[in-house]
Formats: C-alpha cells, structure tokens, sequence
C-alpha cells in the first residue's frame, strides 16, 4: 500500500459539483490512496442526492490514508458553518473551502501527501464573504511564501502556460515586464524538466499584439520587452521560439508533425500572454479533459479546468474527465518525488 502516493482532493465550494465529483470518485479505480477533504455530512448528503451507495471513512489528520477502493471514500471531514444546498452557495461557508485548501497545503509541505488536486471554488462567493480571493494559483503561491507561480493547463496534446493570470485585459500590457517574462519562462523550463521528465524543453512563445505586433504597427512590446526577454534566456541556454503570432502558432501546432513550430521541432509547451489568448484554444482541443497545474510551488498541484456548475450540483449530469486527468497526472508527477508517508 505505502508504493500508492497519498493525493488529496479538496472539494472545493460546498453546494457547486466538488462534492459531487468526489462522489464520482468512490466508484472508480484509482491507483493511489485517495484523501478527500471536504464536509462529511455534506457528502453523505450529496451521495443519497445522487442516489450512490458509498460508505464512508472518516480520517483524523493523523490517520493513515488507504488504498483507494470503489465504493469506499476516505474523507477527512471540516465544519461548516451554514447548511449546503446543493446550486445554492452561501457566503458563510467561504471560510470553509479556504480551510480545505490550507489543509492540503499543510499536508504536501509535511510530506503527508505527494500532491493536491482541487476541485473548483467560487470566487465570488469567497470575496462576498469579505475575503479578499482572486484563484487558487494566487492563494496557494501566498500561502506557501512562494514569490512566483505559473499557471499551466494541459489537455487536448498541448500544454498552455499564462505570463499573466486573472487581470482584466486593460491592464496585461502593463504586467508584461522583462523582468516578469524571464522569471515565467524559467520556472516554466524548469518545471516542464524537473517534474515532467522533458530534458531540454522546446517553449514556443506567443506575441502580446495581433500578428505579434506587425513589425511595430500594431504595438511594440514585442519588440521593447518580449524580444530581449527571450534573447536573455536564450543567451542562458533555453530552447524558446518567438514571439510569434498566436493564431499562427496554435494553427500550427495542430498540423504534422505533432506540435511542429512553423515547420521546427515539437514544442513542449505554449506560453500565452494572457488568460484568454491561450486558454480557450486548449480546452476546445481537450473537450472536457483539461487540467490546471501551478508551476513554481514547492509541491504539486493539479485542478479541474472548470468552476463550480451550481446549475449542475446534484443533478447527476457532470462531466468527470477534467477530473480524472488532474488526478491521473497528480499520480504521474508524484511518482518523480519521494515517497510520502
């Protein structure tokens, strides 16, 4: 039992499908041993919602984690403070979802658990709450002490990374600094060759302008500040490609041979300037099976790619394969650090 790595699984935003997805899992093999921290009467209640027979076993923080087995759900259980509903978020509850994650935080910086998968959260309902929140990549860097963190999603062939996160788009140009872009691009190298195996990692860069500027008519950013970024770091021995057009080089992407960059070698991953430039062209090609990872953490971290569906709380009619991904590369990525406990 103690080959499996322990993965913790928060479940997120209490009346969204986190629970709900938890619940999906008791039912499915999975080679790990699997720690849900969520609310155990919550659970207990979503399953009969759903009408899924799971047994329950609560779990101390001390406890040891078992081998996951269908039908069974280790669950480390965490107050609320107001009842669930299921599609029907109450602020009350936003401490709650910040506790599972400082939990599972806690757990891989002990070496408890070889890495954390989360289920969505809602950032409205957290910042209505009066806590300031702007996503789990921004939280847990601040949690951790880490000063700098990427955001990455994988899924459909290809892996997308963001120079910037959640901004609003009047304020990207300004975020986009040498300074910014160089330290991006290394903890990205670093990552995609220490904890995804690659050797030397190919980057392929996109332009923050249309058509990467035009040459300095349309925006000179790529010029001023992405340009000598990359020649910094190319001068230090990176692999990286651009900037380049970004509907050029996703189109590109898509063509033979696999992940060929105009017509070079395979690039390893994308990094987009901005939330929107990147992520929609990766969750079309995942259809549905995308995961977020956080790059630059002290431990891993893997996501759904989705939010909270109230909508869909309860309803059994979710979707798992973003899921399933995340956990089943928390597993792969585990298994290049030692052993937890």
């Amino acid at each position: 039992m103690n080959a499996l790595p322990v993965i913790a699984y928060t479940c997120g935003e209490p009346a969204g499908i986190g629970p709900d997805l938890a619940i999906a899992l008791s039912a499915m093999p999975l080679p790990c041993r699997l720690r849900v921290l969520g609310n155990l009467d919550a659970l207990a209640a979503r399953a009969s919602q759903l009408g899924r027979p799971v047994q329950f076993i609560e779990l101390g923080q001390a406890d040891a984690t078992p081998a996951h087995t269908p039908g069974r759900l280790a669950v480390q259980s965490f107050p609320l403070a107001a009842p669930v509903t299921a599609g029907m978020p109450d602020a009350r509850n936003a401490a709650h979802v910040l506790s599972l994650l400082d939990a599972a935080l806690q757990g891989c910086v002990d070496g408890d658990y070889a890495s954390m998968v989360t289920g969505p959260v809602h950032k409205g309902v957290i910042n209505d709450a009066g806590i300031p929140f702007s996503g789990h990549t921004e939280y847990l860097a601040e949690k951790s002490g880490t000063k700098k963190v990427v955001m990455m999603l994988t899924g459909g062939g290809l892996r997308v990374a963001l120079a910037t996160t959640h901004l609003p788009l009047k304020d990207v140009p300004a975020a986009i600094t040498r300074d910014s872009l160089e330290q991006v691009l290394a903890i990205l190298h670093r990552d995609l060759a220490e904890k995804f195996g690659i050797a030397r990692p190919c980057i392929a860069v996109c332009g923050l302008n249309p058509h990467a500027g035009e040459s300095g008519h349309l925006g000179r950013e790529e010029i001023e500040v992405i340009e000598p970024a990359l020649d910094s770091l190319r001068a230090q021995g990176m692999n990286l490609v651009g900037p380049l057009p970004a509907d050029t080089l996703f189109a590109q992407l898509r063509k033979q041979p696999a992940n060929a960059v105009l017509g070079k070698q395979p690039a390893d991953a994308v990094l987009a300037m901005y939330h929107d430039q990147g992520l929609p062209v990766l969750k079309y090609a995942s259809f549905g099976a995308g995961v977020n990872v956080t790059l630059g953490l002290p431990f891993i971290r893997t996501s759904v790619d989705h939010g909270t569906a109230l909508e869909l709380a309860g309803s059994g009619k979710i979707e798992t394969g973003s899921l399933l991904a995340a956990i089943q590369l928390a597993i792969e990525l585990a298994g290049r650090i030692p052993e937890t406990r």
